[in-house]
């Protein structure tokens, strides 16, 4: 049986930064990736130094180029099924029926949007529809701006996307849960609120320009930020026994470790604060944490 020290599942920017530090601690490192990342519609990261308005794609093909130099194995197939043995050893059995097997496991497969179920809204997404204003906000700034959210509050966004816009309109799509004092600080920001139903989204090209009601009214709306709530990618780290919080995300320590001995998760999957650069950061703490207990196991320190 060859075991490997370390197999991440996740190829995004926790599970690549990971790869190069345990690839540099000349670790057997064997990662495992769908290409399914959650910023693959973005047409450009934001907020990492150096890279700013990198394309995902270009951003996972340097860094795909990086870990091979340090004898990193990379596999484009999906991982369905994860185990630990009663022998410490993780058991990892991918798409095609190989099973693989590690002395330490990280979990790096990220989150996935809850898309709001509206027409035309593929057309949009990551080039003028977000979630994310830290990320997208600049690039609409003073814009008309829409927040989108059906089934949440959306007065916090709402009131956030003020910093970069002074038209901001909030679209409930015919729901409400604004409290009697959030409406009441939303007019005073002169944030309006609509909660007739949307039927539709429509515009040209990759550019939203209106927004449809069911009574075939328009609105003028340049950018949509939604607020809908988010999702795991995989089941894996559910599956092993890892605790989660309320929102469904891994509850780990400031090592990146979960509840599992040898189990580490990084990345989005992990933590609240959803960049690419803290991802990468997660990824290189838990490469480092990592290559510790393998280096206190191998000295019995």
């Amino acid at each position: 049986m060859n075991v490997h020290d370390v197999i991440i599942i996740g190829g995004g920017p926790a599970g690549l930064n990971a790869a190069v530090v345990l690839g540099r601690c000349r670790r057997t490192v064997l990662l495992f990736d769908t290409g399914m990342q959650r910023n693959r519609f973005s047409n450009g990261m934001r907020n990492y130094l150096t890279r700013d308005n990198i394309l995902p794609a270009d951003f996972i093909k340097l860094a795909y180029s990086e870990i091979k130099k340090y004898g990193v194995t990379a596999n484009r197939v999906e991982i369905v099924h994860v185990k630990k043995l009663e022998t410490g050893i993780f058991l990892v059995k991918d798409k095609t029926g190989s099973t693989h097997y590690s002395k330490k496991l990280l979990i790096a497969t990220g989150l996935k949007d809850n898309i709001p179920d509206i027409g035309g809204i593929e057309s949009f997404y990551g080039k003028s529809i977000f979630h994310c204003p830290y990320c997208d906000g600049w690039e609409v700034r003073d814009k008309n701006i829409g927040v989108y959210a059906r089934n949440k509050n959306g007065f916090e966004l709402a009131i956030s996307l003020k910093t970069w816009s002074k038209q901001v309109t909030l679209y409930t799509d015919g729901r409400n849960y604004l409290k009697p004092l959030e409406k009441e600080m939303l007019q005073k920001k002169k944030i309006n609120v609509f909660s007739e139903k949307i039927i539709k989204l429509e515009g040209r090209a990759d550019q939203l320009t209106n927004i449809v009601f069911q009574n075939n009214k328009k609105r003028l709306c340049d950018a949509l930020f939604f607020v809908n709530g988010f999702k795991q990618q995989c089941e894996i780290a559910k599956s092993l026994g890892c605790k989660m919080n309320k929102k469904g995300i891994v509850i780990t320590n400031r090592l990146q470790q979960a509840n599992i001995r040898g189990l580490y998760v990084a990345g989005d999957v992990s933590k609240d604060m959803q960049f690419v650069v803290v991802a990468a950061s997660e990824g290189a703490k838990a490469g480092v944490n990592i290559n510790k207990e393998l280096q206190k196991e191998e000295f019995k320190m």
